[in-house]
């Protein structure tokens, strides 16, 4: 006895559904409900070329319409939330900044952040500094005051 094609269909769809449970965001799901429509043409007995004609075109509609409908309700991320609001702000080098060595750690307020110099200079420990921007994890500072 031969898998029916639809049972296929459905296991795809709701492994897209199970999928889109464990990722961030709603990639998956359209592709699940693509997915699903292909198996019902598939038990209406259209041919292959109807079924995933269906499923690329139901999964296309549905991703394209949900992400200018997300783009249209959701705000940008002001500034200063998240890691974005070290920016100009100052701290301490507690572990010398070399670039060429991968060191360096500088303590704003009661957060330690890896460290990396703009300039490409050796910060010394003690130095003040300003983060210019992020890397990935690792600010990028400006020493602005010499240790005394």
């Amino acid at each position: 006895m031969p898998i029916k094609i639809w049972y296929i269909w459905m296991i795809i769809a709701a492994l897209f559904v199970v999928g889109e449970i464990f990722t961030a965001g709603f990639f998956l799901l359209w592709f699940g409900i693509g997915a699903a429509v292909a198996g019902v043409l598939a038990l209406f007995g259209l041919g292959h070329v109807w079924q995933l004609g269906s499923f690329v075109f139901v999964s296309g509609v549905l991703f394209v319409v949900s992400r200018r409908f997300a783009e249209k309700f959701s705000k940008k991320q002001p500034p200063g939330i998240g890691a974005d609001r070290v920016i100009g702000k100052e701290g301490m080098v507690l572990e010398e900044i070399h670039n060429t060595k991968n060191t360096g750690r500088v303590r704003l307020k009661k957060e330690e952040w890896r460290a990396d110099s703009d300039s490409g200079e050796v910060i010394p420990v003690g130095n003040q500094v300003e983060v210019i921007r992020l890397d990935g994890t690792h600010l990028v500072v400006k020493k602005i005051k010499e240790e005394e």
